[in-house]
């Protein structure tokens, strides 16, 4: 096995985060860091690693794509019975970070998870391109397939019928965070870490952690 990574660094330089260039309020800290990853012409720039357990407390982590950022939690789709939608069920309980490594920028998010309304995943599902929703029908997301072309023949036969009313396997979830860590890359690896916990008023502080 290659060990030519164990000599790789990069010296992070960008930039600073301090306490007064931080929002008060988190989600709208999290919405600007967003902003300016898109305005950085980032590639998926709301994609975020997504790690959960299982009951027996297995980790496992993927990426998905935030869909949303509301006062009431942050907003991700996925099918009910794939091995996340199963993690789930048995332990509400997420973490998730994005990255963003032009910016040097690094966002951690931790909490509980709840199923959305029906009506909102309806909402999200109607606004996914036609493939993208049968898609979504057909595979049966984690679980072993004996055919690829047989997933694609399936995919197409649902495209041909027409529209595609979201399956009751496939819906949305909200993550309500209990913190936030916004971390920024600086030299000599003294980064910038911020962590958001919730006070007892109902607000949030925040608390500058060593890197």
């Amino acid at each position: 096995m290659s060990d030519a990574f164990l000599g790789l660094r990069s010296e992070y330089a960008s930039r600073i985060l301090a306490p007064e260039l931080l929002d008060a309020d988190p989600y709208r800290q999290l919405s600007i860091w967003l902003e300016e990853a898109l305005d950085a012409s980032i590639v998926e720039p709301h994609a975020m690693a997504l790690a959960t357990a299982d009951a027996e407390g297995q980790p496992s982590v993927r990426m998905v794509l935030l869909r949303g950022i509301a006062d009431d939690g942050l907003r991700f789709y996925t099918n009910y019975a794939s091995r996340k939608g199963q993690d789930l069920a048995a332990n509400p309980r997420a973490s998730i970070c994005l990255w963003w490594g032009l910016l040097e920028r690094q966002v951690r998010v931790e909490g509980t998870v709840h199923r959305l309304d029906p009506a909102e995943s309806d909402a999200y599902f109607a606004l996914r391109p036609l493939a993208s929703r049968a898609a979504s029908v057909a595979s049966p997301q984690s679980r072993e397939i004996g055919s690829f072309d047989d997933l694609v023949e399936s995919m197409e036969r649902l495209i041909e019928g027409g529209d595609v009313p979201r399956p009751p396997h496939w819906g949305g979830y909200r993550l309500v965070p209990h913190s936030f860590e916004f971390w920024q890359g600086r030299p000599a690896r003294l980064h910038d870490r911020f962590l958001y916990r919730p006070t007892e008023e109902g607000g949030w502080e925040v608390v500058r952690l060593a890197p």
